[in-house]
């Protein structure tokens, strides 16, 4: 293999993990092509797609006062990518890498900011290719399975079947232009194509669709919207930030320290905001066990002052009510999710903590990365709502797989296609 071939073989090894913050994207894949050729269908309804955290690229621009390391850039002429970028697998690119990708907290303001002399923007809003591939590569595949599979049935790229990438290190509070520029994007789809738009959300960007239809008349969501179709949302919150935020977590890759990464995980403000909630969780279950302490969710400002990291106190307290109480969204929803894995709903810490992995866990039922409790929550909209509810568990599939897989893509084409009935349960280790 020559010296391009070995480059090539590393950054394919690089790509197919990703040392991100849990529930989101855990292990970046080489999505599977999409293999049936359905009928054409022109009478599509059309589709707005909003990724899960770090689904979609982000690119930024630098002039720095200052920098962390000397081998780090100080100016770009250019915007350039920071979400996929290659330099945060070098020993010292992940200084760099984190110091452009930060957030800087104030907690009088209770507002974030870049770092300085450092601009973030979110290329391609109302685009696929943005959460196709997180790459300029085309390596790294997200959503590319799913729209090649809605091309196949009759959808068009940019057109009938669109993207709403956003910055999903900010929460909600922190992203208003982004919902304005969600609604437009809806008007404009509904004025061209005379139909009601699907909003369809993969994880974290279930709770982003949530809180944009929380926030919108009913008349507008009579008129403007179809449905909701949910895949994976952790919506009492998700177990796993807790493991991120209190010792990091590189998802197994060797060459990454946990405690390295854990400060730019520390800095995105969607992290507190998905800890699990206090309305859904029982209050006395551990979610983290120590030698002297357990805490629960009632005991979240001691375990942010005990891992020395008190802003994260602050911003679960701008973040917990966005969507915390779960208000039903008011409009059609479909909600799919994986069952049957085995899933940590308890983090065990020997005497190290917080500076070193859990040695234990306690699981339960999940799609491996989100409980099956937290994500069925959607059932409780069943009795809150006039419009339906739809409910179809996957057993057997993982967290990442729901945005691939066949059958979940063969599901999707027939609620687009209007066909509202759903079984309740699909295994897919029967295939």
């Amino acid at each position: 293999m020559g010296s391009a071939g070995r480059l090539l073989a590393v950054q394919l090894l690089l790509l197919l993990v990703h040392p991100s913050a849990g529930f989101w994207i855990m292990n970046v894949v080489f999505p599977p092509n999409s293999r049936v050729k359905e009928t054409s269908n022109n009478n599509t309804s059309p589709l707005i797609i909003v990724p899960g955290s770090l689904g979609n690229r982000l690119e930024a621009k630098i002039d720095k006062p200052a920098l962390v390391h000397w081998m780090c850039f100080k100016k770009s002429d250019h915007w350039f990518p920071i979400w996929i970028d290659l330099n945060m697998f070098m020993p010292i690119g992940v200084d760099c890498w984190i110091d452009n990708i930060r957030l800087v907290y104030n907690k009088t303001t209770r507002r974030s900011s870049n770092s300085p002399g450092v601009q973030v923007r979110v290329p391609g809003f109302g685009e696929t290719y943005t959460i196709e591939f997180l790459d300029y590569n085309n390596l790294a595949g997200y959503f590319h399975s799913m729209v090649e599979h809605l091309v196949n049935v009759g959808y068009v790229r940019n057109e009938t079947v669109r993207g709403a990438p956003y910055d999903w290190r900010l929460a909600p509070n922190e992203n208003s232009e982004y919902f304005i520029r969600l609604q437009e994007l809806v008007e404009e789809m509904y004025n061209q194509y005379q139909k009601p738009v699907y909003l369809l959300g993969h994880s974290m960007g279930g709770h982003y669709v949530l809180y944009f239809l929380n926030n919108q008349p009913q008349a507008w969501k009579d008129t403007y919207i179809r449905g909701f179709i949910s895949l994976g949302a952790p919506w009492g919150g998700a177990v796993k930030v807790l493991r991120v935020m209190t010792s990091g977590n590189n998802d197994g890759i060797p060459m990454l320290s946990n405690i390295k990464l854990r400060e730019e995980q520390r800095m995105m403000t969607t992290n507190p905001w998905m800890l699990p909630s206090e309305d859904a969780w029982p209050k006395d279950h551990v979610f983290i066990s120590t030698p002297s302490v357990n805490y629960t969710n009632q005991d979240y400002k001691r375990l942010f002052t005990d891992i020395d990291f008190e802003n994260g106190w602050h911003m679960w307290e701008d973040t917990k009510n966005l969507t915390g109480a779960l208000h039903p969204p008011g409009v059609e929803v479909w909600c799919m999710y994986g069952v049957g894995l085995p899933t940590p709903v308890t983090h065990i810490y020997d005497e190290d903590f917080p500076n070193a992995d859990p040695v234990d866990y306690v699981y339960a039922d999940g799609d491996d990365t989100v409980d099956s409790f937290s994500m069925s929550l959607c059932k409780r909209w069943e009795g809150q709502q006039e419009k339906p509810v739809h409910v179809t568990e996957y057993r057997g599939l993982a967290h990442l797989d729901m945005v691939f897989h066949e059958k979940v893509l063969h599901q999707i084409q027939q609620i687009l296609e209007g066909k509202s009935d759903v079984p309740k349960e699909i295994d897919v280790r029967l295939d």
